[in-house]
């Protein structure tokens, strides 16, 4: 039996998109949290459906996981959240993917959730996500933000408006937690 707080992102879709290069755990813990919590996640990535996407463990070669969704034709309306796992090399990419630049400013244009931690926030520089905002990285990020017109923050979470940011795996518990407030 599931308690309230298990069911309480039922009938929520969130979209996580992501691509090789991914941080595997700053994908596998979010979207386990959210699906105990009753919500569906999809992967959508710059891939066709069915291709795989390498996950790290930090340098490491980890997991592959089966892409759900492309991106290219994919639409926000779909979807009541976006997450963003970092990694370096994901974030890298998909800031070369208009598509994925396009999927995440439709986010910030419907004013949705946008859950980023560690390099996940990079992106939404290219976006024009970040500007005005306040938010949080991986450290390496710091000029970049801030190049882009935000406030950058060393803190476990960050949340401004219907955006949250955390800084590296470690945080995932507290990202998880402000992701969940933002959506319930």
């Amino acid at each position: 039996m599931q308690t309230q707080s298990q069911q309480s992102l039922q009938g929520k879709h969130i979209a996580v998109l992501m691509t090789d290069g991914v941080e595997q755990v700053e994908y596998t813990e979010p979207r386990r949290f959210l699906e105990e919590h009753g919500a569906q996640v999809t992967l959508l990535a710059p891939k066709p459906k069915g291709a795989d996407v390498q996950g790290f463990n930090h340098l490491e070669p980890a997991g592959r996981f089966a892409v759900e969704m492309d991106v290219r034709g994919a639409a926000s309306t779909g979807f009541d959240a976006l997450v963003l796992p970092g990694g370096v090399a994901n974030p890298d990419q998909l800031r070369l993917s208009p598509e994925a630049i396009d999927f995440i400013r439709a986010f910030a244009h419907e004013d949705k959730p946008i859950a980023a931690i560690c390099h996940g926030p990079w992106p939404l520089i290219d976006a024009g996500v970040a500007q005005g905002k306040r938010l949080t990285s991986w450290p390496s990020l710091h000029q970049d933000l801030a190049n882009a017109g935000a406030e950058w923050r060393d803190e476990e979470v960050v949340v401004d408006g219907k955006l949250v940011t955390s800084r590296k795996p470690d945080d995932i518990p507290a990202f998880n937690q402000a992701l969940l407030e933002e959506l319930a």
